[in-house]
């Protein structure tokens, strides 16, 4: 189950219990902000992306608003970006649509954290399911992750 996957992966790091479950889904950045009383920008989004034509497979984690930019994403990866379906989105993170983030991704899945979160101390991605999530630091994301930062979203 990918919620129980994603509480394992934060127990290595002695925070399993900082997941937060809410009373209704935050699958969305715009429900997900209303749902924890924040500002959009404070949802880091984990999108789900292959590199065109490859079976490179990638999240990206980004602030809430931001859009990945198609120019940046082919000139740091050397190809376009394909976002992963939503019919194929378990198969390929480890995590159903809504639920998708960083943390107890499927094997193979790189994790690349986007410039735009910066702008911010903490930060809320999904944990596992559409009414799960987790206040982490720059500094804790990028640890729990093993992320590497990258400039792909305007």
């Amino acid at each position: 189950m990918s919620v129980d996957t994603v509480r394992n992966h934060l127990a290595r790091f002695n925070a399993a219990e900082r997941m937060r479950v809410l009373p209704g889904s935050i699958a969305t950045v715009e429900l997900a902000a209303a749902g924890l009383g924040v500002e959009p920008d404070l949802i880091a989004k984990t999108l789900g992306v292959r590199v065109k034509g490859t079976d490179r497979v990638m999240v990206i984690v980004a602030k809430g608003t931001a859009r990945l930019d198609n120019a940046k994403f082919k000139q740091t990866f050397s190809g376009k970006a394909a976002f992963i379906s939503v019919e194929e989105c378990l198969a390929v993170t480890g995590h159903p649509p809504g639920g998708v983030c960083p943390f107890g991704l499927a094997d193979g899945v790189e994790v690349y954290l986007d410039e735009s979160l910066k702008a911010f101390p903490t930060v809320y991605p999904a944990a596992g399911a559409p009414d799960n999530c987790v206040e982490t630091t720059l500094e804790e994301l990028e640890a729990w992750t093993g992320g590497r930062w990258v400039d792909v979203c305007k």
